[in-house]
């Protein structure tokens, strides 16, 4: 289905999917008789946890603190996480295996989740391509195209068919593997928030992780969640559609999230692990409706990687996903029976 918006900009006190990192957001919290909310830069993105239905702060805190717990398990460059003594070999072997390595569950489920879709899109969504966003550094001040002798041996090291998991022992068939888990971080932490909330008999909030939105429940009144996808490139309060969203997870992919230009062409954070350079195809950007957020951070990229229409189909097949395909031209387009289970405000 394609349905194409005028872009026109919207002003609503929503959550964007999408949102653009601020690393100068400051930490704050807010209090009024309808919501407390805590904001603060974590896991390389801003943080916000509003809840309706209590004005219980360790509630705030707790979630905060599993940011941190996870950042702590799941960080890729923080030296002395979990993952980054895995990536660097420095956990102990398990003895009588080479290469392999016994590990948390909840990094062995992340792992276990990863590997999954790998095979499930043929590698389109893939974990082990550490060697190659290496390479690649969108937040430097000066940032720079990769030369192609080393793009090609990073590329030698990539491959989730290089990753075996048992549980929680991971294993490696090439020394030289190692893993990338920004794809599906902060899914999985949103899940693991919303957990927590949930065990606590939260009924109506709003988790923002960056790209990554969970809605529990819907407001205190009944109504829904208003989520706007954020129109690409243009300033963070402009959507390019507005939903209404109950007990959902939103989570979007761009080329507008990270990127640079150099000599007139766009480098984007979204790798092709086939090649080593950022994908070319029709898409902008794809957003994910889904029951939990680790699923929709696998299928938004997955499915910005598959283009357009493969991405659609692939979709399409699943059940209880929906999805919104923004495509190089701006229009929007839907997949089948969006408009069934996700309604929209006019725009």
């Amino acid at each position: 289905m394609k349905i194409k918006h005028s872009m026109s900009i919207l002003f609503l006190a929503l959550c964007l999917a999408g949102c653009s990192v601020q690393k100068s957001q400051p930490k704050t919290h807010s209090v009024s008789e309808d919501f407390i909310r805590s904001t603060d830069f974590k896991l390389n993105t801003v943080v916000t946890i509003t809840i309706y239905d209590s004005q219980d702060q360790t509630l705030l805190e707790d979630c905060m603190k599993l940011c941190d717990k996870y950042e702590a398990i799941f960080s890729r460059t923080k030296k002395g996480s979990e993952l980054y003594q895995l990536n660097h070999r420095e956990l102990p072997l398990i003895c009588g295996k080479q290469d392999t390595y016994a590990v948390s569950e909840e990094l062995g489920d992340l792992i276990s989740i990863g590997l999954d879709y790998a095979k499930r899109t043929d590698g389109a969504f893939d974990i082990a391509i550490a060697p190659l966003t290496d390479l690649w550094n969108f937040t430097s001040v000066t940032p720079k195209v990769p030369a192609q002798k080393d793009l090609d041996n990073a590329l030698s090291k990539c491959g989730f068919q290089n990753v075996r998991i048992d549980g929680s022992n991971i294993a490696f068939t090439s020394p030289d593997t190692t893993l990338d888990l920004g794809g599906i971080a902060k899914g999985y932490i949103a899940d693991q928030i919303k957990e927590y909330l949930l065990s606590k008999d939260i009924q109506s909030a709003v988790i923002s992780l960056g790209g990554n939105i969970v809605c529990i429940g819907c407001k205190p009144d009944g109504t829904p969640f208003k989520i706007g996808i954020q129109k690409p490139f243009a300033d963070r309060n402009e959507t390019a559609a507005v939903m209404d969203i109950r007990n959902k997870s939103v989570v979007s992919s761009g080329i507008y999230e990270r990127f640079f230009e150099k000599d007139k062409t766009l480098y984007h954070h979204i790798l092709n692990p086939a090649d080593g350079y950022p994908y070319k195809n029709d898409l902008i950007a794809v957003t994910i409706i889904s029951d939990k957020s680790v699923d929709g951070d696998a299928l938004s990229t997955a499915c910005f990687a598959l283009g357009y229409k493969k991405g659609m189909e692939y979709v399409n097949k699943l059940k209880d996903v929906q999805a919104v395909f923004i495509t190089e031209d701006y229009e929007l387009h839907y997949t089948e029976n969006f408009h069934e289970n996700i309604p929209l405000l006019a725009n």
